[in-house]
């Protein structure tokens, strides 16, 4: 929609988080979820064959973090999925409901937790209503058309496109989010998804959707989306996507809102890989030309197929302020973390992470002193139990 992920609701809305998600909310996800687990062992089981299973996944995703400011807010400033701190949070409870085209299937992520409320842009992390419906991260229809090598069609809801890393932490190298996840790039879209291989080692992707973050299209105009992505060799690659369209409501007299994001992935041995993601987007507005851009190092060592070792360096230009909701001019911000993870059989990830935010702007918070500091130094230890 119109506002930059989150947008300057977060901001605004931050003081007043809340530790309890409501008892009528509380009922009705509840009863959800249990209404969905009960027919999964009788679904799975009337399979014949691979090509008609239902495939159920999933797991449960909760952290503990410390920053070393002790913000009166019991926040961390500029995070979104690791906001709430000094508290057991319960960040992600997922359950993947999918079966694979053959010629057609259909995919379904049930979410609950905190990080789900920041995708679907909940309160205290927005201003969207709750319902039953925000619990559905992404559900599409998928089908394969038979056109030369094979084109996928499809159409629903699902995540973007764009970024290097993804909701769910354990799909990643860190276990908090990068500044150019948070900030840069939308979280999902509803429209049409068609992608095409036309080799073994070049894939392209073109989405049109109803935008960013959006069920429901707040004007008239659809955005489009691309993505091409490319192995020049078994050890390295290369992607590049694009989105863009007009984002603002109707009636509004504003330009478009586009970014380009570009990753690189390369693996240097079976047990080290770097990847590089550097992102550039601008919307044009009544204020003029509203730009926001960074770029984000990754390292990440394995030293036995149960531990690993992983380093995060990024920086992120936000010059009016725009992006992030801020509105401090020329904002500069940078951050650093190490994370070690340790995987008990197939089942439980942990990590331990530290993190280091920083900044040109006394942006952060220390104590009751709101936007009083440079910096803010955190501590997190992250549980996935996977099923």
């Amino acid at each position: 929609m119109g506002v930059m992920r989150q947008g300057n609701n977060v901001n605004d809305r931050r003081d007043s988080l809340v530790s309890e998600l409501g008892s009528t909310r509380f009922r009705s996800t509840g009863l959800f979820l249990a209404g969905v687990l009960c027919t999964l062992h009788s679904a799975t089981g009337q399979s014949k064959d691979s090509s008609q299973a239902l495939s159920v996944s999933g797991f449960v995703d909760a952290y503990y973090s410390k920053n070393f400011a002790d913000p009166a807010s019991r926040t961390n400033k500029l995070r979104n999925f690791d906001i709430p701190e000094n508290q057991i949070n319960l960040s992600l409870a997922e359950v993947v409901l999918q079966k694979k085209a053959a010629p057609v299937g259909f995919r379904a992520d049930i979410d609950y937790g905190t990080a789900n409320d920041v995708v679907q842009g909940i309160a205290p992390y927005g201003t969207t209503p709750y319902s039953t419906s925000a619990n559905i991260q992404q559900a599409y229809i998928t089908g394969v058309i038979p056109l030369g090598n094979g084109l996928t069609a499809d159409v629903g809801k699902f995540v973007t496109h764009m970024g290097y890393e993804v909701i769910e932490s354990k799909d990643n190298w860190n276990y908090s989010r990068s500044l150019l996840f948070a900030w840069a790039i939308p979280y999902f879209h509803t429209g049409l998804r068609l992608t095409y291989p036309f080799a073994d080692n070049l894939t392209v992707a073109l989405h049109v959707i109803n935008g960013w973050n959006s069920v429901i299209d707040n004007n008239a105009e659809k955005s489009l989306g691309l993505a091409v992505s490319y192995a020049p060799t078994g050890s390295t690659g290369l992607v590049l996507n694009v989105i863009d369209g007009f984002e603002q409501p109707s009636g509004m007299d504003t330009g478009k809102k586009k970014v380009f994001d570009f990753i690189v992935t390369q693996n240097l041995s079976d047990a080290f890989a770097l990847s590089l993601n550097a992102d550039y987007g601008d919307e044009s507005l009544l204020g003029g030309l509203y730009t926001w851009k960074g770029a984000a190092v990754y390292g990440r060592y394995a030293f036995t197929p149960k531990s690993a070792f992983a380093i995060r360096a990024e920086i992120f230009d936000d010059p009016r302020g725009y992006a992030t909701g801020l509105g401090v001019p020329r904002l500069d911000v940078k951050e650093l973390t190490a994370t070690y993870e340790y995987r008990f059989a197939d089942a439980l990830l942990v990590r331990a992470e530290a993190r280091d935010d920083f900044s040109n702007a006394p942006i952060f918070d220390k104590d009751s002193d709101v936007n009083s500091v440079r910096g803010q130094m955190t501590i997190l230890v992250g549980i996935v139990a996977i099923f």
